[in-house]
């Protein structure tokens, strides 16, 4: 159910959405189950740089030729959005490299979001605890959370630069 609705001013052709826009807009995402992830409808607008990773980009395709005042729903089979869940993707971490991180004493749990650095240290990137053995080991799963599940977004664009 992919669906857009637009009512142009009377005077300009709005603004479309292109790879390397600016876009302001409010948007919900939404699991399978109708479980709500993120929704700004009833907050702060969003403003993303489409291109920059901000967004996945199958979710930055959805957006690709709407106008400003454009309202859409879109369903995203399962794994496409966020992608396929990799086995690979979950590994064990040893206690001493999470030491040598600044893991906190207290340690970590079952669901705990795991943040390390990069190899150049330049930026970060996350994975869940799926598991914690008596030496401390974690057993951290890096694929997204929304890995293999389809997902809705729905969307209203606000500016477009």
């Amino acid at each position: 159910m992919n669906q857009a609705v637009h009512t142009p001013g009377p005077d300009t052709a709005p603004a479309r959405v292109a790879p390397d826009s600016f876009v302001t807009l409010h948007y919900r995402l939404a699991g399978a189950d109708g479980t709500v992830l993120i929704d700004t409808f009833a907050a702060q607008p969003a403003t993303l740089s489409l291109g920059s990773g901000e967004l996945a980009p199958a979710l930055e395709q959805c957006l690709l030729g709407l106008a400003e005042g454009d309202e859409a729903t879109f369903e995203l089979p399962p794994g496409q959005a966020f992608g396929a869940r990799d086995p690979a993707k979950v590994q064990w971490v040893a206690h001493r490299l999470l030491q040598q991180l600044g893991a906190p004493p207290e340690g970590f749990a079952v669901g705990d979001v795991v943040q390390f650095p990069t190899p150049d240290g330049q930026g970060s990137y996350a994975g869940t605890v799926r598991a914690v053995r008596d030496d401390g080991a974690l057993c951290v799963d890096f694929n997204h959370p929304l890995a293999d599940q389809a997902v809705r977004l729905t969307v209203r664009i606000i500016g477009v630069l």
